[in-house]
């Protein structure tokens, strides 16, 4: 399957890229896609939870939602779109990231200058507000840093972190479908069985923090998880052995975990040898 991940700055044409790029290889693009289920899950309205994946929502809208649920969420929607379809074009919100492990995905970041894209946003907005324009685009700037800072620590223009950095000022969205295909379609990033098990173990990975995370047992506890040949580590300081064993019987009940290393510590423990 092809999965090409993409982040893009506001006025960048990333959204043209994304569509062009899904009509040529016959993909879906995945972008809101999961606000449903993460409505549902999060009790939110869909629109409030689009706004907090675009970074565009406000103080009180971030302050009546778990940010740190939404994350965690989010991440598991996206795992399961990306093992479920034949592959898809994953715009936005920490993809490029996420699965950045995954050998065969191809992450590609869509940028311009600032003046440029401030020119096309007045032209889309059918605006001569150029002072509205910059805050837009500063806002969007500063939140999707935030976010992969957040969640990722990560420098999301940093682009060591990208297989492809396209500049539209430089090359049309034609040149950058182009270029992304001709990664898509090379032997380097070709779907191999190494490659669909490091993205097993992504999805994996997330599926054990969605059901920690939904779990009344272990909703609030901060434990670290790795997953690697359907193996899960669980890292981390709990309260007592009873979370613990709460947080180890909950991951062995995700499917296709094949076994749990617990090597959570427990603070009633630790404070034991200490006294």
């Amino acid at each position: 399957m092809s999965i090409v991940a993409m982040t893009r700055e506001m006025g960048s044409l990333g959204k043209d890229v994304a569509s062009g790029l899904a009509q040529e290889l016959g993909l879906p693009v995945v972008h809101h896609e999961i606000i449903d289920s993460l409505a549902d899950k999060m009790r939110l309205r869909k629109s409030h939870v689009v706004r907090l994946l675009d970074g565009q929502a406000g103080i009180l809208e971030r302050l009546t939602a778990d940010e740190t649920s939404l994350s965690i969420y989010t991440e598991d929607e996206l795992c399961s779109l990306a093992m479920r379809n034949e592959g898809a074009v994953i715009r936005g919100w920490g993809a490029t990231h996420l699965l950045g492990r995954v050998p065969h995905v191809v992450r590609v970041r869509v940028c311009a200058p600032h003046a440029l894209r401030h020119q096309r946003m007045l032209a889309r907005l059918r605006t001569d507000d150029e002072s509205f324009v910059d805050e837009e685009l500063r806002r969007s700037d500063e939140a999707q840093a935030a976010i992969m800072r957040r969640y990722f620590n990560v420098d999301w223009a940093d682009s060591s972190h990208y297989d492809l950095v396209l500049n539209t000022e430089r090359v049309s969205v034609p040149q950058c479908v182009e270029e992304v295909l001709k990664l898509v379609r090379s032997a380097e990033f070709a779907e191999t069985e190494a490659s669909r098990q490091a993205l097993g173990d992504v999805a994996l990975q997330a599926h054990v923090r969605a059901a920690l995370r939904g779990d009344p047992r272990t909703r609030g506890l901060r434990v670290v998880v790795s997953v690697a040949e359907r193996v899960a580590t669980l890292s981390g300081v709990v309260d007592d052995d009873e979370q613990s064993a709460a947080a180890g019987e909950v991951t062995a009940g995700v499917p296709g975990i094949k076994r749990v290393v617990n090597e959570l510590r427990a603070h009633s423990r630790i404070r034991a040898r200490n006294a």
